[in-house]
């Protein structure tokens, strides 16, 4: 059976520092994407972005190259397991190299409506907020 994931990559105009604390920050992730968000800067604290519609858990850290969380929105069924977001910022010639890894996804429907979902509601924001 095929693995139902996303991965998604894009160029930054900033550090992997500044990608990286921007994403665990609640008001720049707030700035960054649009939506209210709630963040802690700690492994095994409970996230939301998105004005609640996005949450989990803080699951792995690398300070300034890679976070691991759980993630569901308050569309998942409640028997559905969570899946895992996986992003990582790595040092590139125009600044970052931000990639995208979303797994554990339980049907390819949801991968056609997540992949757009990132698309249209972070990566366009993100490179609009760190490349303009």
């Amino acid at each position: 059976m095929e693995e139902l994931k996303i991965i998604i990559a894009a160029e930054l105009n900033v550090t992997p520092n500044v990608a990286y604390n921007t994403w665990l920050d609640s008001k720049g992730h707030e700035n960054m994407t649009g939506g209210e968000a709630s963040f802690i800067n700690e492994i095994d604290t409970d996230f939301t972005a998105w004005n609640g519609y996005i949450f989990g858990k803080i699951l792995q850290l690398e300070p300034n190259k890679r976070i691991v969380q759980t993630w569901r929105t308050s569309e998942f069924e409640a028997n559905t397991p969570d899946s895992v977001v996986e992003v990582t910022f790595e040092t590139s010639n125009n600044g970052t190299l931000f990639t995208l890894i979303h797994t554990a996804l339980d049907s390819k429907s949801a991968v056609e409506k997540y992949q757009i979902g990132w698309e249209e509601h972070y990566i366009q924001p993100m490179l609009k907020h760190f490349n303009a």
